[in-house]
């Protein structure tokens, strides 16, 4: 009995030898232990040619999931629902409401402070979101003079 697992653990180095540039499946290590050649070469797969094959996988599996992760976040998060002169548009509202059930988010008040009554309702919520959003920290320009997102709302809203 032990010489026949010496003689096993010799051909197994023999075949390791014989492919030490391949990795040897499950199937292949098995055949190779008992010593079936053939069998052994049909199951070997090229290292290299594996290698590449997980690198294709995995990079599949990654843009999947960063199009899942994109998928899954709602409009108003990501540019699509953000207006690109401040605030959001009516698909992120939309988006926003759905997220989060029980909002009463409405589109900004873009009508000019002049047009409208003092007492409306329209008139108090500007007021409002301008005596909030004024008081905001924050830069009104990012490091390349472009306004930022907070000085396009207060803009879009004539604070």
């Amino acid at each position: 009995m032990n010489l026949y697992k010496q003689y096993l653990n010799k051909l197994a180095a023999v075949l390791d030898q014989t492919y030490k540039n391949t990795r040897l499946s499950d199937k292949a290590r098995r055949a190779a232990h008992l010593g079936i050649a053939p069998l052994a070469k049909r199951h070997a797969v090229v290292k290299h040619d594996f290698e590449q094959r997980m690198i294709a996988r995995n990079a599949v599996s990654l843009r999947k999931a960063k199009l899942k992760k994109l998928a899954a976040s709602p409009a108003w998060t990501r540019k699509e629902g953000k207006d690109p002169e401040g605030g959001l548009n009516a698909k992120g509202v939309a988006s926003y409401r759905k997220a989060n059930p029980g909002s009463k988010l409405q589109m900004a008040v873009t009508t000019d402070p002049s047009k409208l009554a003092p007492d409306s309702k329209d008139a108090k919520r500007r007021k409002s979101f301008c005596a909030r959003m004024s008081g905001m920290p924050g830069a009104m320009k990012d490091a390349k003079g472009r306004p930022t997102r907070k000085a396009l709302a207060l803009r879009k809203w004539n604070c």
